[in-house]
């Protein structure tokens, strides 16, 4: 046990000494993107990412380590200094210094997310929700009784609130930007249309990530024009000292898109967790036998069943085209029982085929 001991206290030293230098690499990033910034250069250079990949291989190997683990060390460290060149990159615009931002909804999951974004810029930020205040910032139980002389005003409720809110700032509407922030726009476009006939500069936008994103890297946000290009174009500026991928999309064309891409997603996950809790067989035994297949799929269904069911609930049921999706999710089981069912093995290979070449064809990852 003595021996055991002091290994484990050699271990523990080297975990002290590689977090060190990890806070050193850190330190190092976060200069380099001040020295991007000043040069005028973007935060992300794929080129350079590609040689930090392939150095940490070179080392792992002089060192007889693997490749997959240099690799994935590699990966998290350049997303950690990319975090910190982003959110340094925020900081110093400032674009809010000397603005008042007020969030309805900005005691929620993306309504805080939102909270912390904007008074990163240095915005004043104040939250009006019927929660009680979860952070440091002024907090009002009702948004009617706020006098809205703010600069930015974010609709950030659900998607039913958020529908009722928009209709009601039409009646008298605030001089600064609105947008919501809902993950869907055809509820929402009645409200959204009055408000931009009544003079309003709103727009629409969606963060397609979720409250606990740090680095907007390669993360897509879609802005939605209610006929107002200059709201929009407000809007998207907020968002210009991040790498995030900006989109603008039409009404309609939002909402069908998402119906597939959040829509059929979740249900899946939703009908694949539901099939295993049905099953009887207990999580444990399961994983004990899993594939790589497996593992992968039971994360994802596992991050989705710890999500707000009042929203994904929404997102269903509120969606326009929501019954195109899951009706193709059907039919598309349907036939692969019935392929399984009657051994008819051209009709199950037809379908892995067809998929195969869709995505292809579609840029999607092999």
């Amino acid at each position: 046990m003595n021996e055991l001991d002091s290994i484990r206290d050699q271990l523990s030293d080297v975990d002290r000494q590689l977090f060190s230098l990890i806070a050193r690499r850190q330190a190092l990033a976060l200069e380099i993107g001040r020295s991007k910034s000043k040069a005028g250069l973007p935060t992300r250079d794929f080129a350079q990412e590609k040689i930090v990949v392939e150095r940490a291989v070179r080392l792992a190997r002089e060192n007889q380590l693997g490749d997959h683990l240099a690799e994935a060390i590699a990966l998290l460290l350049i997303e950690a200094s990319l975090t910190v060149q982003e959110r340094s990159e925020v900081v110093q615009s400032a674009r809010g210094s000397g603005k008042k931002v007020l969030v309805i909804g900005g005691a929620g999951r993306m309504g805080g997310w939102m909270v912390r974004f904007l008074a990163s810029q240095d915005y004043e930020v104040e939250v009006a929700d019927p929660t009680p205040p979860v952070s440091a910032h002024r907090h009002f139980l009702n948004w009617r009784d706020i006098s809205l002389d703010h600069d930015i005003v974010v609709v950030a409720a659900p998607l039913r609130a958020s529908g009722e809110i928009l209709a009601q700032l039409a009646e008298q509407p605030p001089a600064g930007l609105v947008f919501d922030i809902g993950s869907l726009k055809t509820p929402l476009r009645s409200s959204l249309l009055r408000l931009a006939a009544a003079g309003a500069s709103v727009t629409s936008v969606h963060p397609m990530f979720g409250p606990d994103t740090e680095l907007l890297s390669g993360r897509h946000i879609v802005f939605v024009d209610v006929g107002n290009p200059e709201a929009t174009r407000r809007a998207r500026a907020l968002f210009e000292s991040t790498m995030a991928i900006q989109v603008e999309m039409d009404l309609d064309s939002h909402d069908r898109v998402i119906a597939f891409v959040l829509g059929l997603s979740h249900a899946l996950n939703i009908a694949f967790f539901t099939a295993l809790a049905d099953s009887g067989e207990a999580v444990p035994n399961l994983i004990e036998f899993s594939s790589t297949t497996f593992d992968s799929q039971i994360e994802v269904a596992r991050k989705v069943a710890e999500e707000n069911p009042a929203l994904y609930f929404e997102i269903q049921s509120l969606n326009e085209y929501g019954f195109v999706a899951l009706d193709k999710l059907s039919g598309a089981v349907e036939r692969l029982r019935t392929a399984v069912r009657e051994g008819d093995e051209s009709s199950f290979s037809d379908m892995m085929t067809a998929g195969r070449v869709y995505l292809e064809r579609k840029g999607g990852k092999r």
